[in-house]
């Protein structure tokens, strides 16, 4: 019998929409109810400028604590989740090394240390903590070290996964690297391991790849007390019996043919490539019954298949997803187009029985979203249900369904380069409710593949049809295009995209962040210059751009007044009259060489005269980080401003509508020695409440905003390409912009 296939993305799709539809929406959904930030529980007197992860979680049996890892602060750390919405820092337990993953048995949590002075001489041990006390106090050696631990659904067993693991500096990471990994098994009673029920069962001469040197990854134990083990880099899966310790079972995870993907690291998410008999080299594992299990196909040496599958424990393939998640993630705007060598890297896995449902989670590391399954059965296909969005790299996935709710904990710290740090996100099932996400995603191309979008950069609404929208994605991708947005739905999608060229060919180098629509037809778009880029400076420019995509003219501005840019150009395009009054708005992010400190240029180009002229526009003052524009749109009798900090989740305070008259205003020309007019602003809508309402972190990069042609607003965030972003879009309808 051949192994079931996920249903195709398009299906996929329609399942998204469907569950969108209050009218359809019967089952229960998971929705994103609260989000915790690990630097929020460091220790008094730790360094918060240090990197914090949360990588591996776990529960008291209570269920009212979360207890994650914090490998790189060498500590557990403490969430209080009474109240679920509103997560609360706990404590920390300092440990003598970096912790793997935790069990809580009872009153005691296990937690796995890695001691290891290097590749080559690894350690480890048991630590053992008092819940109540928060002091560790015991340790039992482990001979190696730990990376996953479980514990057995009766609490008899505790299993850990010596992985030992390789060195990737030497000989390119290649195996075999010694000393061998193992399984070590520990006995459970009256709630507490018995130090001397140590057993190391042996794996070596299992695999076909490295037999001699096994590198145990994740264990799951199964009703039976049966504990399956994948061996990553080794491409292979092993069950042992704990009673006895004898394996049972052992075989390839085998290798997958994977057709329409992006192999090229391009700047181009291109659908097209191939990649033959790929390893699939599981990460994480999950018994979904007695008898099988799903297997999250990261990758870590050769392989890496890009989804998920389900065996049976006599090693029968039943299910494989081949590409069908990758493909949401690209509809999702989720694909992480520079870290496409294994694509978005399934990882972490879990799974749990929901009233009567049985459900599967499994999360891409480098796409930050995870997929959630419901069960049906050996002989049926799982049924895809939603997706969920959270930090960057979740790869810790927890189910408590006793509260009715699923945790992620995404390790990534980029608080360094200004982003969000590792984070910890609710997500609570709610009856009959709508998924909050996605809020944006792509319909089918004319090739019957996903729409590829991400890094949402600038809006524009067409003149006539309600709801239509265009947008312009920025130089996360080496391709310039022009999505256009079916915003009338919900979801709303993405149903067409159009790449600008030059001279027939994709045009390069450009970095759209603003558009207009052009009253004689096409668009004006702004492509934003950097004249401090060391590899190739930038000049920013407006385009004229026909409506099939084709750069009529490129328009520069006058050589003295370029000279005076700074990194921060062009930002956002807005149209006024037209013909020989037509004027094209255009916001600089930024203040220039020849501006006064806190002052942007909003310029004004006549087409008809080809002349430039400006006004200053006053930037709000900020403590921390800066503020600059982002959109421009044309609103009454001037313009709406989308003005916003750089910061992002607690510290953003800055991102708001902002009205700015032209009555009455007269630019003066650029470069003249005339003083020019300061535009007075009014505050329309503060955007942090509606950043907020998700429940996630504060989104930074709110950069697009449209009046559409019944009146009604929209505002976007941009996820970077998924490049240090989480990937997560929020689009927001705002209404009638009265």
């Amino acid at each position: 019998m051949r192994p079931m296939l996920l249903a195709s993305a398009s299906a996929a799709v329609l399942a998204l929409v469907a569950l969108s539809s209050p009218s359809l929406a019967a089952d229960a959904v998971f929705n994103r109810i609260g989000t915790f930030n690990v630097v929020d529980n460091l220790p008094a007197g730790a360094d918060a400028s240090k990197s914090t992860a949360a990588e591996i979680i776990t529960f008291t049996e209570d269920g009212n604590t979360l207890i994650y890892s914090d490998s790189p602060g060498q500590r557990i750390g403490f969430i209080d989740i009474t109240d679920p919405a509103a997560p609360k820092a706990a404590g920390v337990v300092a440990l003598d090394g970096e912790p793997t993953t935790t069990v809580v048995i009872g009153g005691k949590a296990y937690v796995g240390v890695n001691t290891s002075e290097s590749k080559a001489r690894p350690s480890g041990h048991l630590a053992v903590v008092d819940l109540a006390t928060r002091k560790v106090e015991d340790r039992i050696d482990l001979g190696g070290q730990p990376d996953s631990i479980t514990k057995s659904p009766d609490g008899s067993y505790l299993a850990i996964a010596i992985e030992n693991e390789r060195d990737e500096e030497l000989n390119d990471g290649a195996l075999p690297q010694m000393p061998a990994g193992n399984l070590t098994t520990f006995e459970v009673k009256d709630g507490r391991v018995v130090d001397a029920s140590k057993r190391v069962v042996d794996l070596t001469g299992l695999a076909a790849i490295a037999p001699e040197d096994p590198e145990p990854e994740y264990v799951d134990i199964n009703t039976r007390n049966e504990v399956v083990v994948t061996l990553q880099e080794n491409n292979h899966i092993v069950v042992v019996d704990l009673p006895t310790g004898k394996v049972t079972a052992h075989f390839s995870a085998g290798t997958v043919d994977l057709d329409k993907i992006d192999t090229k690291k391009d700047g181009v998410i291109d659908l097209s490539g191939s990649m033959k008999a790929v390893p699939r080299e599981p990460d994480t594992v999950q018994w979904i019954d007695e008898d099988r299990f799903v297997i999250a196909n990261e990758g870590d040496w050769k392989g890496g298949t890009r989804g998920f599958s389900i065996f049976d424990k006599t090693g029968k393939l039943l299910f494989e997803s081949g590409t069908a998640p990758e493909h949401l993630a690209v509809r999702l705007g989720h694909y992480p187009e520079k870290r496409n060598k294994k694509g978005i890297e399934m990882e972490g896995a879990e799974v749990a029985s929901f009233g009567d449902e049985r459900l599967i989670f499994v999360a891409s590391e480098r796409g930050s979203v995870v997929f959630v399954y419901r069960d049906k059965g050996a002989a049926v296909a799982p049924e895809f249900l939603q997706v969920l969005p959270g930090g960057i790299g979740p790869e810790g996935l927890i189910a408590l369904p006793k509260r009715d709710l699923f945790v992620t904990a995404a390790e990534t710290d980029l608080r360094e380069d200004g982003g969000i740090g590792s984070v910890v996100t609710l997500y609570q099932r709610q009856p009959g409710a709508t998924p909050a996400y996605p809020t944006i995603l792509s319909v089918d191309g004319p090739d019957g593949l996903p729409i590829a979008w991400g890094a949402l950069s600038g809006f524009a609404a067409d003149a006539k049809q309600p709801g239509t929208l265009y947008a312009v994605t920025d130089s996360a991708y080496a391709q310039a295009r022009i999505l256009t947005i079916d915003a009338s739905t919900l979801p709303a999608r993405i149903t067409a995209a159009t790449v600008l060229t030059k001279d027939g060919t994709p045009a390069k180098g450009l970095d759209l962040e603003g558009i207009a629509v052009r009253a004689e037809g096409g668009f004006w778009a702004v492509s934003e210059g950097n004249p401090e880029k060391k590899e190739k400076a930038t000049q920013n420019l407006l385009l004229r751009v026909g409506a099939d995509g084709a750069i009529a003219e490129e328009i520069a501005l006058p050589e003295a007044v370029a000279a005076q840019a700074g990194r921060f150009g062009f930002e956002g395009v807005a149209v006024v009259g037209s013909g020989a009054d037509e004027t094209v708005w255009i916001a600089v992010q930024r203040a220039w060489k020849d501006d006064p400190k806190g002052f942007a240029k909003l310029i004004a180009y006549k087409p008809a005269a080809k002349s430039w002229a400006y006004v200053r526009y006053p930037l709000q003052e900020t403590a921390k980080g800066w503020v600059g524009l982002s959109e421009l749109t044309r609103y009454k009798d001037g313009l709406m401003v989308v003005e916003r900090d750089n910061l992002v989740g607690s510290d953003a305070a800055i991102k708001k509508l902002v009205y700015v008259s032209l009555k009455g205003v007269t630019p003066v020309p650029l470069g003249s020695e005339a003083e020019p007019a300061v535009v007075t602003k009014s505050e329309v809508k503060d955007l942090l409440p509606l950043l907020k309402a998700p429940h996630g972190y504060v989104l930074d990069k709110v950069e697009s905003f449209a009046i559409d042609a019944a009146g009604n607003g929209f505002i976007v965030t941009d996820n970077d390409g998924v490049d240090g972003s989480s990937g997560e879009t929020q689009f927001i309808p705002l209404g009638k912009m009265n």
